[in-house]
């Protein structure tokens, strides 16, 4: 039987970051809100550093295996 990689199956529907922006906050105080709002801005931090490093390596790519002008 032929096994697919892991990464090469869709990513399911309903992710992390669409499953907390429906979240209730109501049942949360003020501080927990708070280390949550701190939570996110670190996971946007990490998101963007994330994202740039792929856009330098897609460059890199893009720059090895374009064709030459002619």
């Amino acid at each position: 039987m032929l096994r697919m990689d892991p990464d090469d199956l869709p990513r399911p529907r309903g992710d992390a970051a669409s499953k907390l922006a429906s979240e209730d906050l109501s049942p949360y105080s003020q501080d927990e809100l708070q280390d949550r709002i701190a939570l996110l801005e670190a996971e946007i931090v990490r998101v963007e550093r994330h994202r740039l490093k792929a856009a330098a390596h897609r460059n890199a790519a893009d720059q090895l295996f374009r064709k030459p002008e002619r």
